[in-house]
């Protein structure tokens, strides 16, 4: 079976995204080019483990981290699976592979205070650019959207009669999220003045750059990481840590971890519940100033 076939089973079958797909063709290729020098074959099909093995020892000693190891060598495992379920091998040589250890990384998310001077900051400009950062940020926020999703917000997923947004998660799994009036004011302000644009060159998607064009990962990347380098001395500022603070700040107000979890579109409990250390501290605070014996 190709590598054709299998890209398609992860695009139609699997509803991956083209970004996914990339990566997973990425980690195949780079696994028949080592066998191709280390072992004179570049068939993933025929390799064993000791073969695979060779690879990983190979990446450990370039320096790759055991976490993008244990994804390239997920890569292989799942196309594996996916030759076991085509009959195209009897065994799959990672059956029995076991991932490396990694140190799990705890996400710092942005404090109320500094989230707050960040939404005051965004109020001064009020061209095309600084409302549709404004309302970039607000939505990262309110709603704890993935940047993918946003990128792929159309205007038609916003409804401005119900106050809800419309969102197309992983898998293609849609999801609602409700808009606070603040984010629906933002939404109309970014309306009016996106029909000012000179050349409004895609009508379809919400969110644009200047030129009139669907703005791209890495812009909203840089927007986010410019705004709260002004507020926030945190190493890491990306809109995945304000997806971060959006959970974390509900959690600490006592949202339902199941409401979050719906909210943030996650499949299961599991990856709602890394979003909950910083809510446990802050009960921590909470129950020391408030229970009788607190003190004693």
């Amino acid at each position: 079976m190709s590598i054709a076939a299998f890209s398609d089973y992860l695009l139609l079958e699997k509803n991956y995204s083209e970004l996914t797909l990339k990566a997973y063709l990425n980690d195949l290729k780079g696994f028949s080019a080592f066998i191709a020098s280390e072992y004179e074959t570049d068939d993933c099909k025929t390799a064993n483990y000791s073969q695979i093995r060779s690879w990983i020892v190979s990446m450990v000693e370039a320096g790759i981290s055991n976490r993008s190891i244990n994804r390239k060598v997920s890569s292989l495992n799942t196309y594996y699976k996916f030759l076991l379920k085509v009959g195209d091998v009897k065994i799959n040589p990672l059956s029995k592979h076991k991932v490396l250890k990694t140190n799990k990384k705890i996400q710092v998310p942005f404090s109320e205070k500094e989230m707050k001077t960040v939404l005051e900051l965004l109020k001064v400009d009020n061209d095309f650019e600084g409302v549709r950062n404004r309302l970039m940020i607000e939505l990262f926020y309110a709603t704890g959207i993935r940047r993918i999703e946003m990128v792929n917000l159309k205007i038609n997923d916003v409804d401005q009669s119900n106050g809800t947004l419309k969102v197309l998660g992983k898998r293609n799994k849609e999801r609602i999220i409700p808009l606070i009036p603040s984010v629906q004011n933002t939404v109309k302000d970014y309306i009016n003045v996106r029909k000012n644009l000179e050349h409004l060159e895609d009508h379809t998607y919400l969110l644009l750059t200047k030129k009139g064009v669907k703005i791209y990962e890495n812009l909203v990347y840089r927007i986010i990481n410019d705004y709260f380098s002004k507020v926030s001395s945190k190493v890491k500022k990306s809109p995945h840590i304000l997806r971060h603070s959006f959970a974390t700040h509900l959690l600490n107000q006592g949202a339902n971890l199941n409401a979050v979890k719906e909210l943030l579109g996650h499949s299961s409990l599991a990856a709602t519940q890394v979003y909950t250390h910083n809510s446990i501290a802050e009960l921590k605070n909470v129950y020391a100033k408030a229970h009788p014996r607190s003190e004693n």
